[in-house]
C-alpha cells in the first residue's frame, strides 16, 4: 500500500510537469471538456433554477389548500374543452356555504381576477393583475405585508376603493416616497393604497407574481368589473390534522349541495390542489433535464475522444522514456498509473477552466431564474472530469504499460 501511494504521488508529479511543459496543447486538448463542463454546470443551474422557481410558486398555493374552480388544472387525454366551458360559473356563494357547513375547512374565500392598466400622476403600468379578494383571504393564504393593513370586512362590505399593491407595483408607480395613502388609478377608477406586500420573488412587469398584482375588495371588484362572466376561484384551507382526501370528499358534498346537483348528476366543478400541478409539471421538468443531459453528454464524449487522441500521441512521443523506466524495473501498473493520472490531470485542467467560466454564466442565469452555482454542482463537474480522464485515458495508458521494453528502447 505504501508503495502504491508513493507511485501515485510520483505519477501526479510527472503528469503535472508534462502538462506544464505543454500548456497550450493541454488547453487545446481540453476544449471539448471545457465546453462539456460549462454545459453540465449551466444545465444543472438552469434545471435547479426552474425547479426552485416552480417550488416557490407552487408552495404559495399551500399543501393544505384546495381550489374549487370551473376548470381543471390538468386534463387527461381525450378531454374536450366544451365539457368545461358549459359549466355554470363558480360564485362567492360557494365560499359562504363552505364556511357555514364544512367541519373540515378552517376557512374558505373567493378570489376573482382580471388584467387592467395602472396609473399614477407620473407613472403607469400597461397591464397588471387585479385580484378581487374577500376580507378572510388571510385566513386561507399567507398575507405578508411590508407596511399598512389588509382589506377589512368593512372595506369589502362597503365596496370601498382601497388597494393592496405588490412590491413591484410600488417601486414602479411610487419610486419616490411612501405609497401608503396615495391614489392609484385602475383602468380609470381611483383607489387609495392601504398596504404594500413584501417582495415575493422574481417576475416581469405584468406577470402573475404577487409583486405585480393589486388586491382590491371582492365587492369593489364586483362593482366595477362584475363577476357574472368571470371564473371565480374558491379556496378552502383544511384544518390541521385532517386528511386532505377526507376534506376533499366533504368539500365535494358541500359544493354539490350548494350548486344544486342531484345524486345522478356529474360534478360541474373541479377540486384542484398543489399535487395536481406537480404531477403535470414533473414530465416537462424530466424532459428538460433529459435533453440537457443528452446535449452535455455529447459535448463530453467529443472532449473525451480528444483527450484519448492526444494521450495516444503522448505515449508515442515518450516511447523511449517508457522503455527506460521498464528497463530499470518499473512495473506495468506504474506505467499505467503514470499515463492514466496524466489523462485525469488534463481533464481536471479543463474542469477548472470550465467551472471558472460557469460562475459568470450562473450569474447571468440568476438574473432570470432564482439559480446559483452550488458546491454540489461543482463537485459533480470535477467528478465527471475524473471519470472522463479514467475512461478515455485507459486505452492509451494500457498501450504504454504493455509496450515491450526492448522495442521501446529501440524507438527513435
Amino acid at each position: 500500500m505504501r508503495r502504491f501511494f508513493f507511485e501515485l504521488i510520483e505519477s501526479i508529479l510527472i503528469a503535472v510537469r508534462a502538462v506544464w511543459s505543454n500548456k497550450m496543447r493541454a488547453v487545446l486538448t481540453t476544449l471539448g471538456i471545457i465546453i462539456g463542463i460549462v454545459s453540465v454546470t449551466g444545465m444543472a443551474t438552469v434545471t435547479n433554477g426552474i425547479e426552485q422557481g416552480f417550488e416557490n410558486d407552487i408552495s404559495s398555493l399551500g399543501t393544505d389548500v384546495v381550489y374549487i374552480e370551473k376548470w381543471p388544472w390538468a386534463s387527461g387525454p381525450g378531454t374536450k374543452w366544451w365539457e368545461y366551458i358549459n359549466r355554470p360559473n363558480i360564485t362567492e356563494a360557494l365560499a359562504a356555504d363552505l364556511n357555514e357547513r364544512s367541519r373540515m375547512v378552517q376557512a374558505a374565500t373567493a378570489v376573482v381576477r382580471t388584467s387592467r392598466s395602472l396609473k399614477t400622476e407620473h407613472q403607469s403600468i400597461s397591464s397588471s393583475q387585479i385580484m378581487g379578494v374577500q376580507a378572510n383571504y388571510g385566513d386561507v393564504h399567507v398575507v405578508d405585508l411590508a407596511e399598512g393593513y389588509f382589506i377589512t370586512p368593512f372595506d369589502d362590505q362597503g365596496a370601498r376603493n382601497v388597494a393592496v399593491i405588490g412590491a413591484g407595483v410600488a417601486e414602479e408607480l411610487f419610486p419616490f416616497g411612501n405609497p401608503l395613502g396615495k391614489e392609484l388609478k385602475v383602468a380609470g377608477n381611483t383607489f387609495r393604497v392601504i398596504a404594500v406586500m413584501t417582495r415575493q420573488g422574481q417576475g416581469a412587469e405584468g406577470s402573475a407574481s404577487e409583486d405585480w398584482a393589486v388586491q382590491i375588495p371582492f365587492n369593489t371588484f364586483k362593482k366595477f368589473y362584475g363577476t357574472r362572466w368571470r371564473d371565480v376561484s374558491v379556496r378552502a384551507k383544511v384544518i390541521d390534522g385532517v386528511a386532505l382526501a377526507d376534506a376533499k370528499d366533504e368539500i365535494r358534498g358541500v359544493a354539490r349541495l350548494s350548486r344544486g346537483l342531484t345524486v345522478g348528476e356529474e360534478d360541474n366543478f373541479e377540486i384542484n390542489e398543489q399535487e395536481t400541478l406537480r404531477a403535470t409539471i414533473e414530465p416537462i421538468k424530466n424532459a428538460i433535464f433529459g435533453i440537457g443531459i443528452g446535449l452535455t453528454a455529447l459535448a463530453l464524449l467529443v472532449g473525451g475522444i480528444g483527450v484519448m487522441n492526444i494521450m495516444f500521441v503522448t505515449v508515442r512521443e515518450r516511447t523511449r522514456e517508457i522503455g527506460v523506466r521498464k528497463a530499470v524495473g518499473a512495473r506495468r501498473i506504474s506505467i499505467l498509473m503514470q499515463f492514466l493520472v496524466e489523462a485525469v490531470v488534463i481533464c481536471m485542467v479543463g474542469g477548472l477552466i470550465g467551472v471558472g467560466l460557469a460562475f459568470p454564466l450562473s450569474m447571468l442565469i440568476g438574473m432570470v431564474l432564482p439559480a446559483s452555482l452550488d458546491l454540489g454542482t461543482v463537485a459533480m463537474a470535477f467528478f465527471i472530469c475524473v471519470a472522463i480522464g479514467t475512461i478515455f485515458g485507459l486505452a492509451p495508458a494500457w498501450s504504454a504499460a504493455k509496450a515491450p521494453p526492448i522495442e521501446a528502447l529501440r524507438y527513435e
